[in-house]
């Protein structure tokens, strides 16, 4: 296992570059996607191959198509069902591309993480790696509106959705709230000396800088989980020992009209990386442990959870026992 580094040099190639061929066709439109290599680095820092990776807010299943290449076994849970659909396809891409390994979505609200994943699951997950929503309104995408003939931009694929129920459309102070939550269910399903990484950031607010990061670090104490580590994760590339930016329309734009009214903002250059221990420990001889077996809950029953497993395991798409 690679030794800890407090600077995680994780973008040395873009974004794009990162999920070229390795995700489907659709993946780009999630507004808020975490960097590959940020997930690929903590799961290869804090798990052997074999071990259980979690996800409570999957988005389009990074988390979990990494951990699948790096020959963990992965669990995601996704509030939106466009964004559940993406994580099924892409975890389906993964296993086709790799030997062993499983991976399995569910769709509903994390805040029930222990009623959404399996029981036998349930203190045998080596690994959270997650990051909660940065308001309602974030990176997207743009178009130029030369193609039309008309002068200008389109931005695009900038919310996660408009269901108000979504975390990223309530209060700051809800939102902490509600991500207390989830880190105490993941505590209750993390193995004894089990890791959760939260990625997050600053963001300005009306002018105010929310940080995020600080009461994150407040939220996980309060779930009951151990602070270890604050690490940083480059969004930036290193070329001759100077840090190469690659900043959207949208960032570039939104630094340069908030200098304008005097506000110190600059390009974001990394990630803030939280890393927590649940309390107890682990015995220490880790081995590879056999496949998860997929066993049939209500939830899958019900059509609203979707299990693919390893091709040593079973050739079969949709959960249920069939």
């Amino acid at each position: 296992m690679p030794s800890p580094l407090s600077v995680w040099n994780t973008a040395p190639t873009s974004a794009p570059a990162q999920r070229a061929d390795r995700y489907v066709p659709g993946s780009a439109a999630h507004p808020a996607k975490m960097l590959p290599q940020i997930a690929a680095h903590a799961i290869a820092t804090y798990t052997h191959p074999g071990e259980l990776v979690l996800d409570p807010m999957c988005g389009i299943g990074t988390t979990l198509v990494e951990a699948i290449r790096l020959g963990r076994h992965a669990l995601g849970t996704e509030y939106e069902p466009r964004w559940a659909d993406l994580a099924r396809a892409n975890v389906t891409r993964a296993l086709q591309a790799t030997e062993g390994g499983s991976g399995h979505v569910a769709c509903g609200d994390a805040r029930q993480l222990t009623d959404l994943i399996d029981e036998c699951h349930h203190g045998k997950i080596a690994l959270v790696v997650t990051s909660p929503p940065y308001g309602n309104s974030v990176h997207g995408q743009v178009r130029s509106t030369r193609e039309t003939g008309e002068r200008g931009v389109v931005k695009k694929d900038y919310r996660y959705s408009h269901d108000p129920s979504n975390l990223a459309h309530v209060s700051t102070d809800r939102l902490l709230e509600a991500f207390t939550e989830i880190l105490a269910q993941c505590r209750r399903v993390l193995r004894p000396g089990g890791t959760v990484v939260v990625t997050t950031r600053p963001w300005r607010e009306g002018g105010e800088l929310i940080d995020l990061p600080s009461a994150v670090l407040a939220s996980g104490q309060a779930a009951g989980l151990t602070p270890a580590e604050r690490c940083v994760a480059l969004l930036v590339g290193i070329r001759d020992s100077r840090l190469i930016t690659r900043p959207s329309f949208f960032q570039m734009k939104n630094v340069r009209d908030a200098r304008r009214q005097g506000i110190p903002l600059a390009v974001v250059q990394h990630e803030d990386v939280l890393v927590f221990t649940r309390p107890g420990q682990h015995p220490a001889p880790r081995t590879m442990p056999d496949a998860p077996r997929c066993t049939a809950t209500a939830a899958c029953r019900a059509g609203n959870s979707f299990t693919v497993r390893s091709r040593t395991c079973a050739r079969r798409a949709r959960c249920g026992g069939r």
